[in-house]
């Protein structure tokens, strides 16, 4: 069978309202535009021979279909696909970071980002494609996910739409075989009196769609951190974070910068290690060399400082660090960088083994008018500094600060910013480039692929090939020297589509009014984790406000402005704390559940949080909220409860926030909000008088990372956590917050064995 290797990063959520056109009144969706979105890709996998192979090719979505070509179908309109398919509900993307692969040119291998596609619900059905660089990366990411909430629009319309999306998903891909390889044929004999594909290397993918600037500056969680001003140089500014020093510790220093570029392209200069390059703007970091790389997030560096911020006595000196890279849904990147130890790097002889200074990148585009060609990203470095010397440095403002080693770490901002202004061809690179949108007088119909039928993507992207349509390439071979480019960024705008949504009620009736509320006794209701008596209990749980968090007020459609939260809808009952072999669904029906025992049989309404760890052993955190009345049925809630899974993915959203515990894992962690269901794989299940959702936090690489970074210190985290559904609809504004929990330094081995 084909598995589709490919290098990609993960998955934003910002957009703009898709155009209209056409005119209502037929069973077609013509009364919406359709969304399209088309580029160059890497398309990677192994044969039923075993061979592995490297294809470009250009991949097409239109609504929720999916095609893909050896060449651009816009100059060729007579072009069939080699494959195409539909998006099918269960769709899931993960952003495997960055991995080697051999690109299929002399056997040249290329740094690429990999893009993972599953079935949520049977992960046989896979893929991946690769990209060049992490911009692409999450152009394709929103691609993939308007394409699903096409789907769930017209899931939503019931009827024959349901009936024909069924029947295109349980198409499999065999009966296509004949066909596959004609259209194969076929292209090779285009080719041969055409143009080869070495001209359409350097093309970018195009959007249809109009642009929207960046969305969302600052988190949803309530941070404790107070900075302070303490220096202004070379344009970026200095601060220092005073309510560290009650710690004793540390002080945490950091340096901001505007710079005038994207995210995208900060991010891999930040992340590159080549000499030549890191020589133009970083003063301080000699030689870097890549050690080892993990999972496509994670990787291991060596290197050597620049003796003239050393003292006297230790002329030279080298290091080992990790780093750690994931990008939010918001698009922010953050890097953690921290020192580590290799058995490929001893300490070299005639250096002294340095440990470097803990600390962060997070890079975040900027807001910037529409018409403006000039992006712009905030870029903050964050570090730690033995407290002693920043304390010497501020009370007598000693100069001999300014030639050490923090100091040099904090001025990489400045260095950056100077580097990219003196080198516009990374703009021009990199820059967005917007594509007004064409908005054809259809609906996302299947009219024009009628002739053919359909595959869900995962079949038609991943499915067994031959020798004719994938392995062998005759008709692509050219100049090495013309194919060693790689694929430029993405040009791409994202639209998100107009769903139609009914009222929601006021948050007094999101539970139904007309029904008395009950009083619920907890002292019959039980979990194996204990309830705190206060916040300075330890291994316990406790249900905070939602003052904490920030949530998208009444008016965040027109100004995106935010509110602090109020009290939860529904009240935190009871949390299990299991330890199990392997990830364990539908937990509410287990006898030990407290869904399943008498005081919990007489609750109006019951969510289910079941939060699957992965870890040796694994861990399941399940969060019980009960309701004191039915949930209303035309509230948001109900249409969260009863809606399918695809709205239930687009709108389930976790805010966490670390109170208390080590800087770099609230880094790590963050504060923004996450819609979980794009994020990894949930499962939901309905049943009597509760909703559970498994969250398979393992699903994702970027989660494991940083919940292996978090099980490291959680014995000395107070971490907050928020539940809610998305308000996306004026009607549905102001948010509320469904749940809260407080976890208090929990330790790993009070966990208790759930038994099956």
């Amino acid at each position: 069978m084909d598995a589709v290797a490919a290098a990609v990063s993960t998955a934003g959520t910002t957009g703009s309202v898709l155009n209209k056109s056409g005119s209502g009144g037929s069973d077609r969706s013509d009364d919406r535009g359709i969304f399209e979105y088309f580029g160059w890709v890497y398309h990677l996998g192994v044969n039923s021979l075993g061979h592995e192979y490297c294809h470009l090719r250009f991949l097409f979505i239109r609504g929720k279909h999916l095609s893909m070509y050896k060449r651009d179908p816009h100059e060729y309109p007579s072009l069939k696909p080699i494959r195409q398919g539909v998006v099918g509900p269960a769709l899931m993307v993960e952003e495997l970071g960055r991995r080697r692969v051999n690109n299929g040119l002399d056997n040249l291998s290329e740094d690429l980002y990999v893009l993972r596609f599953y079935n949520r619900l049977d992960e046989t059905k896979k893929g991946e494609i690769a990209c060049a660089t992490a911009g692409e990366v999450r152009g394709w990411t929103e691609a993939f996910d308007h394409a699903k909430q096409q789907v769930e629009y017209e899931l939503s319309r019931g009827g024959s739409a349901r009936d024909k999306l069924n029947m295109e998903a349980e198409i499999n891909l065999e009966g296509h075989r004949p066909r596959v390889r004609r259209v194969s044929h076929g292209l090779r004999k285009h080719i041969r009196i055409g143009q080869g594909p070495e001209i359409l290397l350097r093309q970018s993918s195009k959007l249809a769609s109009r642009a929207d600037g960046f969305q969302g500056d600052s988190g949803d969680a309530v941070e404790a951190y107070q900075w302070k001003c303490v220096l202004t140089v070379s344009g970026i500014r200095i601060f220092e974070d005073v309510s560290s020093h009650k710690y004793g510790k540390g002080i945490l220093a950091k340096s901001v910068g505007v710079i005038d570029a994207t995210a995208d392209t900060v991010f891999e200069v930040v992340l590159n290690t080549e000499r030549q390059r890191r020589y133009e703007w970083d003063m301080l970091m000699c030689d870097l060399e890549l050690v080892d790389s993990y999972d496509g997030h994670y990787d291991v560096v060596y290197g050597t400082y620049d003796p003239k911020y050393l003292s006297r006595w230790h002329s030279k000196q080298d290091f080992v660090f990790s780093r750690q890279w994931f990008r939010g849904q918001d698009g922010t990147y953050t890097i953690l960088q921290f020192p580590a130890k290799h058995k490929k790097k001893p300490q070299r002889s005639g250096y002294r083994r340095a440990k470097i200074n803990t600390s962060t990148w997070e890079i975040r585009n900027l807001n910037t008018p529409m018409a403006s060609n000039s992006p712009k990203c905030l870029v903050t470095h964050t570090l730690e500094i033995q407290s002693a010397s920043w304390m010497r440095w501020k009370n007598n403002r000693c100069s001999q600060f300014e030639r050490n080693i923090p100091y040099a770490l904090l001025c990489q901002v400045a260095g950056l910013k100077e580097y990219i202004s003196a080198n516009p061809a990374l703009n021009r690179e990199n820059a967005t480039t917007v594509v007004h949108s064409k908005i054809s007088d259809g609906s996302i119909s299947s009219s024009e692929y009628e002739d053919e039928v359909l595959d869900e993507f995962y079949d038609a992207i991943s499915a067994e090939s031959s020798t004719s349509d994938e392995e062998s390439d005759d008709d692509e071979k050219h100049d090495p020297k013309e194919l060693r480019v790689k694929l430029k960024n993405i040009s791409w705008a994202i639209t998100t589509l107009a769903l139609k949504r009914t009222a929601a009620p006021d948050l007094g009736e999101e539970l139904d009014p007309t029904v008395a509320p009950i009083t619920i006794d907890q002292s019959d209701i039980h979990g194996s984790l204990r309830k705190g008596k206060d916040d300075n209990d330890t291994n316990c749980w406790t249900s905070p406000s939602g003052k904490g968090f920030m949530i998208r007020g009444k008016n965040y459609l027109k100004d995106n402005s935010k509110v602090v939260g109020g009290d939860p809808l529904l009240k935190l009952i009871a949390v299990d704390w299991f330890t199990v072999d392997k990830s364990v669904d539908r937990i509410a029906l287990h006898p030990r559940c407290m869904v399943q025992s008498e005081a919990g049989k007489k609750l109006p309404f019951i969510l289910v949080i079941n939060l699957q760890v992965p870890a040796k052993p694994n861990y399941s955190l399940v969060l019980y909220y009960a309701a004191d009345r039915p949930v209303h049925k035309d509230s948001l809630l109900a249409k969260f409860v009863d809606g399918s899974d695809v709205f239930r993915d687009s709108r389930f959203k976790l805010i966490p926030s670390i109170v208390e515990g080590y800087w770099l894992v609230k880094r790590a962690v963050g504060t923004k909000a996450c819609l979980l269901g794009k994020a990894v794989t949930c499962k939901y299940f309905k049943q009597d008088n509760f909703l559970e959702i498994d969250v398979d936090i393992g699903s994702s690489s970027v989660a494991r990372s940083v919940i292996n970074l978090v099980l490291g210190y959680v014995t000395n985290l107070v971490v907050d956590l928020a539940i809610l559904v998305e308000a996306k609809d004026e009607k549905e504004l102001p948010e509320y917050i469904l749940g809260t929990v407080r976890l208090n330094r929990l330790k790993l081995e009070s966990a208790v064995p759930l038994e099956k």
